[in-house]
């Protein structure tokens, strides 16, 4: 099948009758290439060893929805700091448009979950059993023969084995690795919606990397539409020198540099042809860029026909790095992740909460007056740390009982609740006053404090 030629009006991966265009990238050196797989290699194996390295007696990154806590490198958040997240949702969504804005869609190119599955591992494995995409072309075209079924199941095996590897790693980060491979080893009935979730993105993903491929960054992915919005005339892009390189031609002849070898267009990963200018479908890979380099170089030309640039200099107009939309970007991306900072450092060790227990306001009996709350108490800090529960109050003879009647050991991200009784005797109840609850730890100190009101009966001339 002779390869697509890619056009403005339609994309490359749909044919004129509709059906699917299986594109087959060339592969391709180079230094930008060569650094992209070492930032892709690294990713990945942060992605596959973070829930497996352990941080305080904890995986690095854990977000244990069950337990209602979350673990980032040594630090524990309850369910109730999420609010948290707002601010790091924010500085980093501003930081991506920042750096949009600056050099275009480096995101995509270079650490996107699915850019780097695909360019350094999927399309890795298919290039080691089919070959170079010329091979892989000829393969479309031959019949079914036991060589050809071989290669093809040996392949989707091992994407499946891929895929299958990725979802369990991706569930680790949510159920501990210990607990989810002893769950591998029992029965899937007993966690039936687990293992269903685990098999469905299995096949999702595997259904992904065998078949959707680039359809992914092109019809799914929002980010490519922002685009259009977030990067403007000075924002870095890759791009082609059309005054350099135009008119095409041939070595020898009195043309530009560009010998319309389409060798740009071959590597490719969305089938694209970059000398249309910016496109919706262009992931900024730098594909196109160590392709262009290699054969400018074979031609003793200089290289740079296709680079990095900003789309005013390829018009030779004046470079503007300063501009609104970047200020606007850096400022919202420094507030959220200064805020972030500030709040994270301001997270008390120990979480507090006083609730009053279901019933009746209070309760008088035999000459006291009875009032009965629930204690929610939770570890932030150390691997294991033994807290004790004291109350405060204005009444005389204010006695309390339950969770301060000794000290509590609690594990990191360990949560109890426990019942607190306070009586008062009914002669110095002179209507109600509040009550102040506090957490002191190992050292003395009051970690965490809450007020609540004791309610009694209408006194006459008193508080009520």
């Amino acid at each position: 099948m002779k390869p697509k030629v890619p056009t403005l009006d339609s994309v490359t991966t749909i044919n004129e009758d509709g059906s699917r265009y299986f594109l087959h990238p060339a592969d391709v050196r180079g230094f930008w290439t060569r650094w992209r797989r070492v930032v892709g290699y690294g990713l990945l194996i942060l992605f596959f060893a973070l829930p497996h390295v352990r941080v305080g007696g904890e995986p690095a990154i854990f977000l244990d929805l069950g337990g209602r806590k979350f673990h980032f490198f040594g630090m524990t958040l309850m369910f109730q700091d999420l609010w948290l997240l707002f601010f790091l949702i924010t500085g980093v969504g501003f930081g991506l448009f920042f750096v949009t804005a600056i050099v275009g869609r480096v995101w995509c190119g270079w650490t996107c979950p699915q850019t780097v599955f695909l360019d350094h591992v999927v399309r890795r494995i298919e290039r080691l059993l089919e070959g170079d995409a010329p091979s892989r072309r000829r393969l479309d075209e031959m019949p079914w023969t036991v060589g050809k079924i071989v290669r093809r199941g040996v392949k989707h095996v091992l994407f499946f084995v891929f895929a299958w590897v990725v979802a369990h790693t991706f569930v680790s980060y949510f159920v501990s690795a210990p607990v989810l491979w002893g769950m591998m080893w029992r029965s899937p009935a007993e966690n039936w919606g687990l293992f269903l979730f685990v098999v469905g993105m299995s096949v999702a993903l595997y259904v992904d990397f065998a078949w959707f491929r680039e359809q992914f960054c092109i019809v799914l992915c929002p980010y490519g539409r922002f685009q259009s919005a977030l990067v403007d005339e000075n924002t870095i892009v890759v791009g082609y020198d059309e005054r350099r390189g135009e008119p095409r031609g041939k070595p020898g002849s009195v043309t530009g540099d560009c010998i319309d070898c389409r060798r740009c267009v071959q590597v490719c990963p969305t089938g694209i042809d970059i000398r249309h200018g910016l496109q919706m479908e262009c992931i900024g890979c730098e594909a196109c860029i160590d392709a262009c380099d290699e054969v400018m170089e074979r031609l003793g030309r200089p290289k740079g026909l296709i680079r990095h640039d900003s789309l005013s200099r390829f018009a030779g107009r004046e470079w503007k790095f300063f501009r609104p939309r970047v200020y606007l970007y850096l400022f919202f991306a420094v507030v959220g992740m200064v805020a972030f900072v500030v709040a994270i450092g301001n997270v008390k060790p120990v979480t507090l909460f006083v609730t009053r227990m279901q019933g009746a306001p209070y309760i008088r009996d035999g000459g006291m007056i009875r009032n009965q709350f629930l204690v929610r108490l939770g570890n932030k800090k150390g691997e294991m740390e033994k807290y004790w529960v004291r109350v405060k109050g204005e009444v005389e003879g204010l006695v309390a009982s339950g969770v301060t009647s000794g000290g509590i050991e609690l594990r990191r991200g360990e949560e109890i609740v426990e019942p607190l009784v306070l009586i008062v005797p009914d002669e110095a109840f002179r209507g109600n006053f509040a009550v102040e609850v506090e957490v002191v730890d190992g050292d003395g100190k009051v970690v965490q404090k809450r007020e609540v009101p004791f309610l009694g009966p209408y006194r006459s001339g008193g508080k009520k």
